[in-house]
């Protein structure tokens, strides 16, 4: 089976089912070099929900993308990947607890085969079961988290501690996440109490603010991203909240005073020294999205962002490997 996608100049972008990038559907994982998995649970969002259906209104807009990056080198991401689109994994509506079980099962078959999963949530609660499975491969794991807000509260309603805003800090205290290596980007706006964003920092983590990642610059949080995580087995969780709402409205918790699109996408590229282990995009909500689809067409992009990091990483690596003689490999 070709894994190589449907080719848009030969074929329509609007013929066919849509999958991420028009990928071929994985029958075997044990062919891929990573995987594009939806996690279609809302049952821990706190406020909007919808982000169930984020999965396939992610995948229809993602046929507007071409699989060179530009900003990579070149690099194209379907030559130096074997990629595919393994579907979505199954959940219990309405039970977060029985989601996440049901999420980290379907996970780790993808992890278990040696697979990077990169996952399209989904309310951000899914990256729970996305560091479970990872972190059950590669130990406790560097976490690069962009948004807009910490997402490491204690509990929500009533004393529930699984929710959109909890799981990082359930993933520190289950030791999936190692938080000397970990770097939170982008929090801004009101706040419900003043430990809102210290309560990150008491846990470990290192946070940039989105007012002191706009006077650092993106080369200086970048150079601070890979100081943290780089070099470490790292899981990059990406909440499409990070974005300012004039770009991405269609999220379930949307925060005003964010970066806009073009300065997101700036900063991701510029993004170097990770070894990605597992990535996710969340908090896509459709049912607030424009008519023009922009917070969808906006995370598709982010994705396939993600995917060039991890593709520029093997390429790397492949020409190290080939540059090699038998001379310098005796004398190392």
């Amino acid at each position: 089976m070709s894994l190589l996608p449907t080719d848009s100049l030969s074929t329509p972008r609007f013929v066919g089912l849509p999958s991420f990038m028009r990928l071929a559907m994985a029958t075997r994982l044990e062919d891929l070099d990573a995987a594009i998995i939806g996690l279609p649970s809302d049952s821990g969002a706190p406020y909007r929900t919808g982000a169930r259906f984020a999965p396939n209104a992610l995948r229809a807009m993602s046929v507007m993308l071409r699989p060179i990056n530009p900003y990579r080198g070149g690099v194209n991401i379907f030559e130096e990947l074997r990629v595919a689109d393994a579907g979505d994994a199954n959940v219990v509506p309405g039970y977060e607890i029985e989601s996440l079980t049901q999420l980290e099962h379907a996970l780790a078959a993808v992890v278990g085969a040696g697979v990077v999963p990169f996952s399209i949530g989904g309310d951000h609660s899914v990256s729970l079961a996305g560091l479970r499975a990872v972190a059950a491969r590669h130990g406790p794991l560097a976490l690069v988290h962009f948004d807009s807000h910490s997402d490491t509260w204690d509990s929500y309603f009533d004393g529930k501690r699984y929710s959109a805003g909890t799981m990082f800090r359930r993933a520190v205290e289950e030791g999936i996440v190692d938080p000397a290596r970990s770097i939170q980007v982008g929090l801004r706006g009101s706040l419900f109490q003043p430990t809102d964003v210290s309560q990150s920092v008491d846990l470990g983590f290192h946070v940039i603010t989105c007012d002191e990642m706009f006077a650092m610059g993106f080369p200086a949080v970048a150079a601070k991203i890979a100081e943290r995580a780089g070099g470490h087995a790292a899981y990059l969780s990406f909440d499409l909240d990070f974005v300012d709402p004039a770009y991405a409205p269609g999220v379930e918790t949307p925060e005003c005073g964010g970066p806009s699109a073009r300065e997101t996408l700036g900063l991701l590229r510029t993004l170097q020294g990770l070894r990605l282990v597992g990535a996710d995009v969340v908090e896509l909500n459709p049912l607030y999205d424009g008519p023009g689809q922009i917070t969808a067409l906006l995370g598709a992009t982010v994705m396939a962002e993600l995917l060039a990091i991890l593709a520029e990483e093997r390429r790397d690596a492949r020409s190290k490997t080939k540059a090699k003689t038998p001379d310098s490999e005796e004398r190392t």
